[in-house]
């Protein structure tokens, strides 16, 4: 067994794009995730649990938002119908690529099975894999707000990690110990919201350690904790690259799946509304493979799953074989066993590179062969005895581990409107709330706060990708927030359905707590 670890940490997440339209294209987001991520990592973990030849560790985050899309019985008595329509496509296609379509209709089939089977319960399913300790879940902010742009309001920030930690209690009875940072972005004196929110230990891009104060005497291969008693664990590239990146990693192989073609585009409108689909846009059935990186979407050529299977064997063999060729150099050079961290957005696994999901199968089935061990990030601090202080660099996982993906000439304006707003939430909320129906108002105005602050949209504007939905997301939930703040602040009775409606559509965090936004005297 070489000496060493490998801890994988996956971040689930998904902003709040419930929809009181079926058939939306935020439905769609969420769909499209469940049957080619979620569902199919669970597959993978429960059979890896139950295998004697394996020994399936993971830490994954389960965002609060994701969270409430996966309780949504509304959006559960919606899934069964998306895919089957799917699956009447598939049926109806007189294709050459017959391979793939076969393959992806047994596919969908099995999701929907596994679906049927648990009656819609992920959460119950994540539950036990964590209570027969094969994964550890860690939550996010409620609404993955970028932190390091709400911090002009310390407020706002705890509103986000004491959301998320009550919202998680809810649903899984324990709170939860761990955190995904929204973009892993970190600054000074977060770990003291962080601890006084309970929570002790979180993921940060590379820079946060490697910039660290004092500079951690073994970098990136073991934790590092403040004076708070958080610790912090550190992204090294070598283990992420190779999975992460599409033009050099793994998933840029001509024989796995093509990300970007999809029946969708290529067939015509007039067969699109035939379906019910009013206008082009992806519908998740992808029959085409990767091919070559300079061949047009128009000449991909077709899927061959047996061959993508073959290929995915051979690059979990591989990505073992080269971390164990790192653990071993880096063990000569340190007095403890060192401590690879990969984390990568959940969604990489089956959304983005389809194949992912058996990659992570095969690292499960072959760990064990190279002398790899597998941990949690929980199992690695039960590990350490002694963890060296430090003070963490403010940083982000952007390029370059700076803050100006989520900052910049397409998003900024967005700051202004958090900061208004977040003021706004905290005088109420200090002043003292008397009247029994105004609380009932402020809990839905922060929940208003709390979706306008989620980091995707921010992203989104500057990706340049769907920036009208972004846009119309931001504004009406900073909409939505001002209608309810006003009518208390001017004693002004709000119109009922008004407030129903809202409610109805921004059915979040239960237990919701405006004292969170409370100053401190």
């Amino acid at each position: 067994m070489t000496k060493g670890n490998l801890a994988i940490v996956l971040h689930a997440h998904l902003p709040y794009v419930r929809s009181e339209e079926p058939g939306s294209l935020e439905e769609d987001w969420f769909f499209q995730a469940l049957v080619e991520c979620y569902l199919p990592l669970l597959e993978i973990l429960e059979e890896a649990s139950i295998s004697n030849n394996q020994a399936p560790k993971l830490t994954i985050g389960l965002s609060p938002t994701l969270l409430s899309l996966l309780e949504d019985e509304v959006l559960k008595t919606r899934f069964r119908k998306w895919v089957e329509l799917r699956l009447e496509i598939l049926n109806s296609l007189q294709a050459d690529n017959i391979k793939a379509a076969l393959h992806l209709t047994d596919h969908l089939k099995r999701q929907l099975k596994s679906w049927k089977n648990c009656r819609g319960d992920l959460i119950g399913r994540f539950d036990k894999l964590q209570i027969s300790e094969v994964i550890d879940i860690l939550t996010c902010a409620a609404t993955h707000g970028y932190l390091p742009l709400l911090r002009e309001n310390p407020e706002t920030v705890r509103a986000q990690l004491k959301t998320a930690v009550r919202e998680h209690k809810r649903l899984f009875k324990n709170s939860p110990l761990g955190i995904w940072l929204p973009e892993c972005a970190y600054y000074e004196g977060l770990d003291i919201i962080i601890a006084e929110s309970g929570l002790r230990y979180a993921v940060l891009d590379g820079h946060g350690l490697l910039n660290a104060d004092p500079r951690p005497r073994y970098g990136l291969y073991a934790p590092i904790c403040t004076k708070k008693g958080v610790a912090f664990f550190g992204r090294d590239s070598e283990s992420t690259l190779p999975v992460w990146s599409a033009r050099d990693g793994y998933p840029g192989n001509p024989n796995y799946r093509e990300f970007h073609r999809d029946l969708g585009w290529d067939l015509s409108i007039e067969n699109l509304k035939k379906i019910g689909i009013q206008e082009k846009r992806p519908l998740g059935i992808k029959l085409f493979k990767i091919t070559s990186k300079s061949t047009s979407l128009e000449n991909k050529q077709p899927y061959n799953p047996q061959a993508a299977q073959e290929r995915v064997e051979k690059d979990a063999e591989h990505y073992l074989k080269k971390r164990k060729e790192q653990l071993i150099k880096l063990e000569k050079s340190m007095k403890i066993e060192p401590l690879l961290i990969a984390p990568f957005d959940a969604e990489l696994f089956g959304h983005w590179w389809f194949e992912g999901p058996q990659f992570i199968s095969q690292l499960f089935m072959k760990s064990k062969k190279e002398g790899i061990k597998l941990i949690t990030l929980k199992e690695a601090l039960q590990l350490k005895s002694q963890i060296q202080l430090c003070n963490p660099s403010p940083s982000s996982w952007g390029q370059g581990g700076f803050h100006n993906y989520w900052l910049n000439e397409s998003n900024a304006w967005i700051v202004h409107q958090w900061s208004k707003a977040g003021r706004a939430m905290i005088n109420i909320c200090s002043k003292g709330i008397q009247n029994e129906s105004n609380i009932k108002i402020i809990k839905q105005a922060a929940r208003e706060l709390l979706l306008s602050q989620s980091s995707d949209w921010s992203f989104i504007l500057k990706a340049g990708t769907t920036t009208e939905l972004a846009r119309e997301r931001i504004d009406l939930h900073i909409k939505r927030f001002w209608i309810l703040i006003n009518s208390i602040k001017d004693n002004k009775v709000i119109d009922n359905k008004i407030l129903e409606k809202i409610e109805k559509e921004d059915s979040i965090f239960p237990l919701i707590s405006p004292l969170d936004w409370k100053k401190k005297i």
